[in-house]
């Protein structure tokens, strides 16, 4: 029997509203814009759900066709006609391909474009307008998607991650491809429903290890055990979106039975209503959080820079930490920062040789301005590595561009890359021979994703409430196009407003 054809599709990014400046086509190809077998020379066998969806379609016998796969790293709004090309050749993939039974897609859930909020949900639209009706569309979505009834209408079945840090994003894959086979053979009727309290979870609370997120995710389980259950979901949105969408989001997909789907959507969004106020937490700010792991014992204090993380769409070259830790006099610390400028520098000196350097500080005026450091240029890299343990983001292979490290007079080991590189790999440090072990203080641009792989090293984390574009503090953003009310805006919304939507 002929294998039943299964299109691979995605396009992910996570697109900061607040942030400066666009994201273009040059920023997906200098993270990854795959077609056809390319796209599985790149991602079979990795811990991204396209490996997922490739290792799924050979376990239940579909034969996958990979057609195209972008992804760039977060940052501002897409630009209109990078968004409006890239739609443009994902439908053209589709309408080369010969017959296909199915698609297998992959998105993240918070991209906008210019022109386009719901870019998410107007893909899902224009494929399912080019498809006949009854093609089975399976999406994958990041936990941190602002969700959108376009997207869900457009699908046949949705498919979220359930971790943070996101080290299941293979698992998904996997798990949308089973859906995929039930599906096409008739073995499962899939119906979905989504529902959308009036919430959004603070980002320092997404750690699906910890409470309250851990309580969600027990109740996740618990939904996968009634009957009649295919997936579940819990979203926890993602705020510097300024967009209708922007939220909290509970998915579930039931087998024939609307009603299980609406009934397990509408109880996990009302228990994650009912803890609402356990995802309110003070954090401290940088003066605070450098003096306190001045006085630690254990090493390393890993400080995450929450105002300045790469993985939500800042730019890495934030100094409030740092010149905190110049200023306090901290010795034996560790920063990296995107500065290519600094990087030239370094590299037209040498190594060996000491610099004086005006680091960091150069995108914008809302992540500090640039700190003097004096030191010698210890390593000068090309900025390549690999880590194939899974990892938050699902990659394997980066590239940071070139790469200096500087230390100072202190051990202040400060690494200067050329391209922004999201915290998410130890690696990343020891290919240029730094010990994360060995220093007192750490600072990572990140907040919860980095700790898939600091837990290894790190005595303790702590949160820093730093200012910039992903900044904890919410109130100090203006929104224009979030729903109202909702809670932690607005702290006395009432009652848990829900729009359900179900497909079948």
């Amino acid at each position: 029997m002929k294998a039943e054809r299964v299109g691979i599709l995605g396009m992910l990014h996570e697109s900061n509203t607040f942030a400066a400046g666009i994201t273009a086509r040059a920023h997906f190809l200098e993270s990854g814009l795959d077609t056809g077998p390319s796209i599985i020379d790149k991602w079979e066998g990795r811990h991204h759900e396209v490996g997922g969806y490739l290792e799924g379609a050979e376990r239940y016998g579909l034969e996958s066709v990979p057609l195209l796969v972008a992804e760039a790293t977060p940052s501002g709004s897409i630009e209109a006609e990078t968004f409006e090309t890239l739609l443009g050749e994902m439908l053209d993939a589709v309408r080369k391909a010969g017959q296909l039974d199915g698609i297998l897609l992959a998105l993240h859930g918070a991209a906008v474009a210019v022109g386009h909020p719901d870019a998410d949900g107007e893909i899902v639209a224009s494929l399912r307008q080019l498809v006949s009706p009854g093609m089975p569309i399976v999406m994958t979505l990041d936990m941190h998607a602002n969700i959108s009834p376009q997207m869900i209408e457009g699908t046949t079945a949705t498919v979220c991650y359930r971790t943070t840090p996101h080290v299941d994003q293979r698992e998904r894959g996997l798990e949308a491809a089973r859906i995929m086979a039930g599906t096409i053979r008739r073995e499962i009727r899939p119906c979905q429903a989504l529902a959308r309290p009036p919430l959004l979870v603070s980002i320092i609370k997404h750690d699906t290890s910890e409470e309250p997120m851990a309580a969600l995710m027990r109740d996740v389980e618990e939904v996968l055990a009634r009957p009649h259950m295919v997936s579940a979901s819990a979203c926890h949105g993602y705020g510097w979106a300024d967009v209708e969408e922007m939220g909290s989001s509970y998915l579930a997909v039931a087998d024939g039975e609307p009603s299980a789907a609406d009934d397990a959507a509408r109880w996990l969004a009302q228990r994650a209503w009912e803890r609402r106020h356990a995802y309110i937490e003070a954090i401290p700010s940088a003066a605070q959080a450098v003096a306190e792991a001045a006085l630690g014992e254990a090493l390393p204090i890993v400080l995450g820079d929450v105002g300045d993380n790469i993985g939500g769409g800042s730019p890495g070259d934030s100094t409030f930490l740092l010149r905190e830790i110049v200023s306090q006099g901290i010795e034996n610390s560790l920063a990296v920062l995107w500065d290519p400028e600094c990087v030239r520098e370094c590299v037209a000196a040498g190594v060996g040789r000491d610099v004086r350097l005006q680091v960091g500080g150069k995108t914008d005026d809302r992540h500090g301005t640039p700190v003097e450091i004096c030191g010698r240029v210890k390593t000068i890299n090309d900025g390549v590595f690999v880590d194939e343990a899974p990892r938050h983001g699902g990659r394997t292979h980066y590239d940071q561009g070139i790469t200096a490290v500087v230390e100072t007079v202190r051990r202040q080991t400060v690494v200067l890359t050329s391209l922004r590189m999201v915290p998410f790999s130890l690696v990343q440090l020891r290919s240029l021979g730094i010990n994360p072990r060995r220093k007192k203080v750490v600072t990572v641009k990140g907040v919860i994703a980095p700790r898939a792989a600091y837990r290894e090293v790190a005595a303790r984390f702590v949160l820093v409430n730093t200012p910039g574009v992903t900044s904890a503090d919410l109130e100090s953003f203006t929104y224009h196009h979030r729903r109202r009310p909702m809670f932690p805006f607005e702290l006395d919304t009432e009652g848990n407003t829900e729009v359900c939507l179900s497909s079948e």
